[in-house]
């Protein structure tokens, strides 16, 4: 797959995919028809995504809480998984964001990227204010020369799949209800950072990660799968991980540490991917450290009988 960030400056190669346009946080299973979708309207051509970086929410609003699913690098390997041949990920600024529905559909779609056809959401909003819509941008492709489909809102039960209905799910701790509406784990990715060392020296030693800039799930211990993505210890684990902000010890950062089972080594530095199965219990301050790690062994048998049961 092939990432292009500037649809100003795009080589010959790269033109004429059909792509599929948005934001894409998550990659659900409502991202996914639409890009099915891209790929059977394309033919032999190229299947491409369009989306932006940052998101337009953070844009527009970047002193708001984190919300994002995934983090762009997380995005791209998702999306590289199902297929995608180009990745257009385009820089959201001042500039784009001006751009009236018009000068978007000709400046970036049509002449800028030389797209052949492109499938948007029956949601799908774009230009300055969100003044243009799907219907718009259907009469704007038969004007300029590229082919638009129409993707209808895909639903997971009674409940509409959206990232906003996922992050609900992860907030409320269910984890499932949230994989049922991607179509795989929820997964937090990153390198391995160092920490306090206190998992050590409790007998449960952790692989600490950030979750900066992503939406937090609920705080609290997880039965997890781990996959660990490089190194002389590549290959997947099953763990339990704690999510939050630690209140045994103070006043900490919010992050994702995770007790690999049945594993011995150094992780520090190398890139993780840890998903999310089930939620067992909140945080909680415990009286003592004896009361700590007796609850500790508890979790990851529970966590173990929980992974096995998979």
């Amino acid at each position: 797959m092939r990432i292009i960030r500037d649809y100003q400056f795009v080589n010959q190669d790269d033109r004429g995919a059909s792509a599929a346009i948005g934001n894409f946080d998550g990659v659900h299973l409502g991202h996914q028809s639409v890009i099915d979708l891209a790929r059977k309207a394309g033919n032999d051509a190229p299947l491409g995504i369009v989306t932006f970086e940052p998101h337009p929410r953070e844009f527009f609003a970047p002193d708001a809480p984190p919300f994002r699913l995934t983090s762009s690098d997380t995005r791209a390997h998702r999306l590289e998984k199902l297929g995608v041949e180009r990745l257009y990920e385009l820089p959201f600024n001042a500039t784009l964001s001006g751009l009236t529905p018009e000068e978007f559909a000709r400046d970036v779609i049509a002449e800028g990227l030389g797209l052949s056809h492109v499938v948007i959401g029956a949601d799908f909003c774009f230009g300055k204010g969100r003044a243009g819509n799907a219907e718009d941008l259907k009469r704007f492709g038969d004007e300029m020369g590229f082919g638009v489909t129409i993707a209808p809102l895909v639903k997971g039960g009674d409940v509409q799949v959206s990232s906003t209905a996922i992050r609900s799910a992860l907030s409320d701790g269910r984890p499932r209800d949230a994989a049922a509406m991607l179509g795989h784990w929820h997964r937090i990715d990153g390198p391995v950072i160092g920490g306090d060392q206190r998992g050590r020296d409790l007998g449960f030693p952790t692989a600490n990660m950030s979750i900066d800039g992503l939406h937090p799930p609920k705080f609290g211990v997880y039965a997890v799968l781990v996959d660990v993505l490089e190194g002389p210890h590549q290959g997947s684990y099953k763990g339990a991980a704690s999510v939050g902000v630690r209140p045994m010890f103070g006043v900490n950062k919010a992050n994702i540490e995770t007790f690999l089972f049945d594993f011995s080594g150094d992780l520090y530095g190398t890139p993780l991917s840890i998903a999310l199965v089930d939620f067992l219990r909140p945080e909680w301050k415990f009286d003592g450290l004896d009361a700590l790690i007796a609850q500790i062994d508890a979790d990851c048998a529970q966590c173990r009988d929980i992974l096995d049961g998979l």
